[in-house]
């Protein structure tokens, strides 16, 4: 007898074998682990014992014990793609997940910092050269706090003044233009850089990779010594995007730098953009 837990193990293989972002098989995980438990508490067990109405219930209960509906929107999301799992292995003919569906809520807009804010940004974080050097590669280029931490010395190309952007868990490689505020940064901050045999552009004082929570804890401080209100380290990416389609680049264009993987998450962008000029140019805006 395949029991829902055995499945679960076998779930969260399938989704690292689908080379499945670390995160997103975190939340899957611990979601259908609370899935489980509350169908045992139903005394289901088994795939086969499940019904719509049990997923509903789940749901509904969640929605009780004050989860937000973008969460309970998850958590369906979650639940739909482990009994598509279920059908794919045979353990059942029908699909119970089908019936769900994922409570409205409403997308919160991006937070893009004024000119003011990623200044006083940039002010806060002066006298810090590696700091500034990470802050001006996020603002300047769009990149992810995780494709910057994978970078290496040898992505940063100043010859043709381009940066490699390596892939990260399910992100695309891409190559962005490097403009002059980022690859001076860059220049700069690789003249003080600590000699170490590791490859990675960012490093500590002892030499090992800078990691993500230590960019965004360093960003975080100075986000607060700068006073800028309810910014976070994807904010600078948010900033860059809207910046950019405010400026005229093509939004293809814009889509493809951003290694967005539809363009439909860089048109939503526009609603918030206010001014932006009707003159279409290939030119990256520098912030």
């Amino acid at each position: 007898m395949v029991t829902l837990s055995d499945v679960h193990q076998q779930f969260i293989g399938h989704l690292q074998g689908k080379s499945r972002a670390s995160a997103t098989i975190l939340a899957y995980g611990k979601d259908i682990a609370q899935l489980v438990e509350y169908l045992k508490s139903l005394d289901k067990t088994e795939p086969t014992q499940v019904m719509t109405e049990d997923l509903q219930a789940f749901m509904d209960s969640l929605a009780k014990d004050s989860y937000t509906p973008k969460s309970v929107s998850r958590k369906t999301n979650s639940t739909k793609t482990f009994f598509k799992f279920l059908k794919s292995l045979s353990l059942i003919s029908e699909d119970p997940a089908t019936g769900l569906e994922h409570p409205k809520f409403e997308n919160k807009p991006p937070r893009i910092l004024t000119k003011l804010e990623y200044r006083a940004l940039r002010d806060a974080a002066r006298a810090d050269i590696r700091m500034i050097a990470v802050i001006e590669m996020l603002l300047q280029t769009g990149i992810r706090i995780g494709e910057l931490a994978k970078l290496r010395v040898e992505d940063v190309d100043f010859t043709n003044q381009t940066l490699h952007v390596p892939p990260f868990e399910d992100t695309r490689e891409r190559i962005i233009p490097l403009n002059k505020a980022a690859g001076d940064s860059v220049a700069k901050y690789l003249g003080i850089r600590p000699k170490t045999p590791s490859h990675a552009l960012f490093i500590t004082k002892t030499g090992r990779p800078l990691l993500i929570r230590n960019i965004r804890t360093a960003i975080d401080r100075y986000f607060r010594l700068g006073d800028i209100k309810g910014a976070k380290v994807n904010d600078l990416r948010h900033t860059w995007v809207a910046y950019q389609l405010s400026s005229g680049v093509p939004m293809t264009m814009v889509s493809k730098l951003a290694g967005h993987k539809r363009l439909t998450t860089t048109e939503r962008y526009l609603q918030f953009i206010t001014g932006a000029t009707s003159d279409a140019k290939v030119k990256l805006e520098e912030l």
